[in-house]
């Protein structure tokens, strides 16, 4: 297997990107290919110690920002890390591609050059959502589009619980919509509709979930909007955020309160971790022709070598062509629908 990893996407790139590699390099007999200005890459690489023979480097001159327009950036930078490194994916000179580069420019590339799954409306990001004490959730769409169909959701809720089981190995997923209510009756024209159609679906669908309920570990994978997922998640990162920065000064307003956080300081690094977004790897496209995982903006060395070992069965455990599989059942649903 080769890991195509960008080497310029990211806050961090390519310091992160590099150590992130070589780390992960040292738990996987994969070759790892880091695309990028060689002129970065490669005086970064020589600063670590590691195998020569499972990682290499591959130039790309430009770079696609996060200020480009997505889709002319894919059109007009032919030699740029991510249009590069999709179409070795394409061509089948690498198995998957990983990028903390731009969203949009990811998700373009996905579409443009390796092409929607035949019979996939929308293609979707599926974001790892933290559980405390439980395995994670997955949520689906995390933001990729923000206008959706009833059917878009149906495709998010089968895509999202094969990579649940396949990937994260969680068997016979709880799928759950997510809503202002847990009767069927209530909700938007969409989520009323997209409700009738996974519960005609061969999916453990358990029905409407209130927001409430996701951080409780209601259901394993979340359906909605790329509109509704992206406020979701990043509500819960800030909330994440707000709740570990007041226990933190509390736990130093006073020598008793630090007494007691010395005694406590293992559950309270467990706990951190747990919220870790490093800890959980990227987000995958779902829906295209080959494996694409987003990493966060702001990921450090721990959070891409997590990425890369995630994304091994991704590929392994044939995740897109299982996704291609299913298609028929979202047709024969739809039609019988409308």
């Amino acid at each position: 297997m080769k890991i195509i990893l960008d080497g310029m996407g990211g806050d961090n790139a390519p310091f992160s990107v590099v150590e992130g590699a070589v780390l992960a390099s040292r738990q996987t007999q994969h070759h790892i290919c880091i695309i990028g200005q060689e002129e970065l890459i490669i005086p970064e690489l020589k600063k670590y110690k590691y195998e020569s023979e499972k990682i290499s480097v591959i130039n790309a001159t430009q770079v696609i920002s996060n200020d480009d327009a997505p889709v002319r950036a894919v059109r007009s930078k032919k030699d740029s890390s991510i249009v590069k490194g999709i179409n070795m994916v394409k061509n089948g000179e690498g198995d998957i591609f990983i990028s903390a580069g731009s969203t949009g420019a990811l998700l373009a590339g996905g579409l443009f050059i390796l092409g929607r799954i035949q019979g996939i409306d929308r293609p979707a990001l599926a974001s790892v959502y933290p559980i405390v004490g439980g395995i994670p959730s997955l949520l689906v769409d995390a933001g990729a589009n923000a206008d959706c169909k009833p059917n878009n959701l149906l495709e998010f809720g089968i895509m999202g619980n094969i990579y649940m089981e396949k990937v994260i190995g969680r068997k016979d997923p709880k799928v759950g919509l997510v809503n202002i209510g847990a009767e069927a009756a209530k909700g938007s024209t969409l989520t009323k509709a997209a409700y009738d159609l996974l519960e005609q679906s061969h999916l453990n669908f358990i029905g409407n979930v209130e927001a409430r309920e996701v951080p409780k570990g209601a259901c394993d994978v979340i359906v909605t909007d790329g509109f509704t997922g992206n406020v979701l998640l990043k509500l819960t990162e800030g909330l994440a955020w707000n709740i570990l920065q007041v226990i933190k000064k509390k736990f130093t307003d006073g020598v008793k309160a630090k007494l007691g956080a010395a005694l406590l300081i293992d559950k309270m690094t467990e706990l951190k971790q747990e919220f870790d977004y490093s800890e959980y790897g990227g987000a995958p496209i779902l829906g295209v022709r080959g494996p694409i995982v987003k990493m966060h903006g702001s990921s450090n060395a721990n959070a891409v070598k997590n990425t890369i070992l995630k994304g091994i069965p991704y590929v392994s455990e044939n995740v897109v062509d299982t996704i291609q599989n299913s298609v028929l059942e979202i047709e024969e649903i739809t039609l019988s629908e409308y």
